[in-house]
């Protein structure tokens, strides 16, 4: 007797849902597991808070600079340095190696939307001269690689690269109150090693201007495409795409900050939610060990007399799929 239609269908019609729900699987969040490494200190200007970020098969995240929720709420942005716990001055840190260069500013694109600069410092910790291409522009040396976007003519700096030992820096656009605005947390992105403190060692790095984008090639071997998805009042964003997938033996980034007191602080406390519908978590710096997290923040809700509008820092969005 000949099949019916939806006899005949039946197989095919169950493969494709097997299809479906293994393409479902595959895209669902991923859970990352932070620790927090921080130590005691007295020095406003010493990056004692370290928040390492670990996890299997990661391929995609998002990366954001956000206003502190009391930004509305404050009068005066305290923004100068504090040396007063330290024991150094503003000069170099008394445990970091001096290598010497020439010091030079060198502006790699300026356009009607972006102005690029590289800067080179007359000593820095690290001795590595990384390849740096903007465009169809190539150097090399640089210590900063600024990046700044243009608002009615004005540039106004919201990403900074540290090509020589893989720290970044990202801020919204600043309160028209507050003149510049100021940053606070650094972060490192991709093979975390261990040296004087954590590094990231980049082989090279290449920016696309249109859509911005910033390729980083790492000395392992593996990449990371940053792309430049919002600058504004609100977030600076960064969806950020692996070459390889995270193996949770090695960090894929941290968070590095400043901790004294709950008001004397770049990073206060830690806001994460568990999975994508779970309600939102919140502890006190001092108070986190160890978390597992889908979307995480290092922020403060109560306001610092040191670098009072800088943003927190938030991660998200892990993805094990390879293109959004």
């Amino acid at each position: 007797m000949p099949l019916s239609t939806a006899a005949r269908l039946a197989p095919a019609t169950a493969l494709i849902a097997l299809l479906l729900a293994a393409g479902h699987a595959a895209a669902a969040p991923v859970a990352a597991t932070i620790e927090n490494g921080t130590t005691t200190t007295a020095c406003a200007e010493e990056d004692n808070v370290s928040l390492t970020l670990r996890g299997d098969g990661i391929r995609q995240m998002r990366i954001e600079a956000l206003q502190p929720d009391y930004l509305d709420k404050i009068g005066n942005d305290v923004t100068a340095p504090d040396f007063s716990g330290c024991n150094f001055d503003g000069g170099a840190h008394p445990t970091d190696p001096a290598h010497r260069f020439k010091k030079r500013t060198v502006v790699l694109l300026d356009n009607a939307e972006w102005r690029i600069v590289g800067m080179t410092l007359p000593t820095f910790w690290r001795p590595q001269s990384v390849p740096v291409t903007v465009g169809k522009r190539s150097d090399r040396g640089f210590h900063l690689l600024q990046v700044f976007r243009k608002e009615n003519g004005k540039a106004l700096e919201a990403i900074v690269l540290y090509p020589s030992d893989g720290y970044w820096r990202l801020k919204p656009l600043p309160d028209p109150r507050f003149g510049d605005g100021v940053y606070g947390s650094s972060f490192l992105l991709g093979p975390v090693e261990a040296a004087a403190r954590p590094v990231v060692s980049i082989a090279s790095i290449r920016i696309v201007p249109k859509p911005l984008a910033i390729h980083v090639r790492f000395t392992n071997g593996g990449s990371a495409v940053a792309r430049v998805d919002e600058i504004s009042r609100t977030r600076t964003a960064l969806d950020v795409t692996l070459s390889k997938p995270t193996v949770n033996a090695q960090p894929f980034a941290v968070l590095r900050s400043m901790y004294v007191t709950p008001d004397n602080a770049d990073v206060s406390e830690v806001r994460w939610q568990a999975a994508p519908q779970a309600a939102q978590q919140v502890l006190p710096l001092p108070e986190v060990k160890s978390l597992q997290a889908t979307q995480v923040r290092f922020g403060r809700s109560l306001p610092s007399k040191h670098n009072t509008s800088a943003p927190d820092i938030s991660f998200g969005g892990f993805d094990s799929s390879e293109a959004r």
